[in-house]
């Protein structure tokens, strides 16, 4: 049986308040780069629900940029280490490692022919390097600032030239190759945060925590003039030309982007992207015909420059692990859950997405549930929240205060039930109408929907609890074994099966109505704690997710056969799982992304 990732709805930039953020822009115009932990995301500009995820860094990314041949993708990270490795091939093999520096790399730039890189950062012996790409040979030496360099550029043309930001407010210029200490420049008056230059090299520009944006001759170096005065009332984080070289757009902490004439050094029109702190301006990038900025929120935003009123396109997610999974009740929308409490609703074909709205949880969300006309979330603060699917807003008055923190939830008709600690709740039409004490600690809960039953899983005692649920009221009904926590509990479509996983790696089949071993075999392929389990609708297979990245497939026809996905989310545990349909699952991890696969039937 075979499988295959039809999309990747992947995660959006890690932003950090006071950080600038580096987008990387293919040479051809097609994709943009950011980082997000120790992924490396590669995004379609034109249909962002194509991603490529690169994942083989063993610690935190910061950065990573195209290389001008468009055939190489150089990536640094918090350790010091650059990976070269190519973009033709799906496997993204590794052309090259170098530890440039001993600390987190910040910027990286090719130089026009592909040949040679600069990378700057936080090093403990120095603060940037500039090498050649193939060998690792030094070519020249990064000296003359005392605090650590936050940015950094190539110049494109002849005679070559490089520049660094520094955080000792000063700008560097070499010259070379070999490349040689020049000069600094002094006009900044807080930390420098992005130097470029213009895509002709005829001209640079910096900006700083200063507000200021300053332009530069790109062969003598000396100031041309000012942009703007100051630029920006917040600090600038980001500068991007303008293919022809003719206007700037510089990305702001005030929560503003601007465009502005090089020429004449005027702003030609200015974004107004918000009034929040998570609407400021981190980074920017001009691509083709294409105005990329991200917001502190991680929003990845489209400006437009005929209506700078509102951008084209915002493109929401997650840039936080996600918790919970769920589908509408036409199964036309996927809704992921995060650990920071937003709630994404994305179309489950276009991949197209927009985030819930109104007062949410404000932090983890631990259930999720759809039914009807509304989607049901439970999560630490104690509460059960109720959102609108018609207007996609929470319903401020239908938030339900919890007596302990819910650990899950389930519906059946018009009752939900939530499994907290200590406490199973019974709500109908949006009240409490009965509670169930408990001495273990629920960890998952499904609902049975043709006849009502109850099972609960426990993290305290291994076991699963079954209840009948009569009227409102739940009773205890009877107890199943396990040899480890349980962690997820899913009865069949057809009601004819209860499926529960454990921390012990395994997989167990129930049949009902006796809650008996379904077949001689628990499933026990999996290396690691199992996550989550999801019944396809036909239920004729489950899916489990696990800690160990991996997803199985197992047939309930015949339980001997099972199809495993290696690394379906590498280097990230697998939190939830969900059948879109019978030959499409959906996978959310830790890694923040939400992946859509086609399998086949067993």
């Amino acid at each position: 049986m075979s499988y295959e990732t039809k999309y990747i709805f992947a995660t959006l930039p890690r932003t950090q308040r006071g950080q600038p953020l580096v987008l990387g822009g293919d040479p051809k115009g097609k994709n943009f780069l950011y980082t997000n932990g120790n992924s490396v995301i590669i995004r379609n500009i034109d249909n962002p629900a194509v991603a490529d995820i690169y994942t083989e860094h063993s610690c935190p990314v910061n950065v990573a940029k195209y290389s001008p041949s468009g055939f190489y993708i150089a990536s640094g990270d918090q350790s010091g280490k650059i990976r070269i490795w190519d973009t033709v091939n799906k496997e993204h093999i590794l052309k090259n490692e170098f530890q440039p520096i001993s600390g987190p790399i910040k910027d990286i730039a090719w130089s026009q022919d592909s040949q040679r890189l600069i990378v700057v950062g936080e090093g403990r012996e120095r603060f940037g390097h500039v090498f050649m790409a193939e060998t690792g040979t030094s070519v020249g030496e990064i000296s003359g600032q005392s605090k650590s360099i936050n940015s950094c550029d190539f110049r494109p043309t002849r005679p070559f030239r490089l520049i660094t930001g520094s955080e000792d407010n000063t700008i560097a210029v070499f010259e070379g190759p070999p490349f040689k200490f020049k000069m600094t420049k002094q006009d900044h008056t807080r930390f420098v945060q992005a130097v470029r230059y213009s895509p002709t090299g005829n001209l640079f520009a910096s900006a700083g925590f200063d507000g200021k944006v300053f332009i530069y001759d790109g062969v003598s170096s000396e100031i041309i003039g000012e942009v703007g005065s100051p630029a920006h009332q917040g600090g600038v984080y980001g500068v991007a030309w303008k293919p022809d070289g003719t206007q700037l757009l510089t990305a702001s902490g005030d929560k503003t982007c601007k465009l502005w004439d090089v020429e004449t050094r005027t702003m030609i029109c200015e974004f107004n992207m918000g009034s929040t702190v998570d609407d400021q301006q981190v980074s920017c990038l001009w691509q083709g015909t294409n105005l990329l900025t991200v917001s502190l929120s991680g929003f990845i935003n489209y400006l437009n420059v005929d209506d700078p009123t509102k951008p084209l396109k915002i493109i929401k997610g997650h840039n936080k692990p996600i918790t919970v999974l769920a589908l509408s009740p036409d199964r036309t929308s996927i809704y992921t859950g995060s650990h920071d409490g937003f709630i994404t609703k994305w179309n489950a074909i276009s991949g197209e997405n927009d985030r819930i709205d109104g007062q949410g949880h404000g932090n983890q969300i631990n259930g999720m549930k759809a039914a009807d006309s509304y989607l049901y979330t439970a999560g630490i603060d104690d509460t059960l929240r109720v959102v609108d699917l018609e207007t996609n807003v929470y319903i401020d008055s239908a938030a339900l205060k919890l007596d302990s923190q819910p650990r899950g939830l389930d519906i059946h008709g018009n009752i939900v039930v939530v499994a907290s600690v200590k406490q199973l709740t019974v709500i109908q039409d949006r009240k409490k109408v009965s509670t169930c004490s408990v001495n273990y600690e629920p960890s998952c809960i499904s609902i049975n929907q043709e006849n009502g039953e109850v099972a609960v899983g426990s993290a305290s005692d291994n076991k699963v609890y079954i209840y009948t649920l009569d009227g409102v009221k739940l009773s205890p009904k009877t107890e199943l074994e396990h040899l480890g926590p349980v962690t997820d509990v899913a009865y069949s479509p057809d009601n004819k099966y209860l499926v529960a996983c454990d921390a012990n790696r395994k997989v167990i089949l129930y049949s009902l109505p006796e809650y008996k071993f379904a077949h001689n075999r628990e499933w026990g392929f999996h290396n690691a704690r199992v996550n989550s389990v999801a019944w396809s609708p036909d239920s004729i297979m489950v899916a489990s997710g696990s800690l160990d990245t991996t997803i199985i497939i197992w047939s309930v026809t015949n339980p001997a056969k099972h199809t495993i996905i290696k690394n379906a989310h590498p280097q990230s545990q697998i939190t939830r799982l969900v059948w879109l349909d019978e030959e499409t699952l959906i996978s959310v991890g830790q890694d923040c992304n939400t992946k859509i696969w086609r399998i086949e039937k067993i």
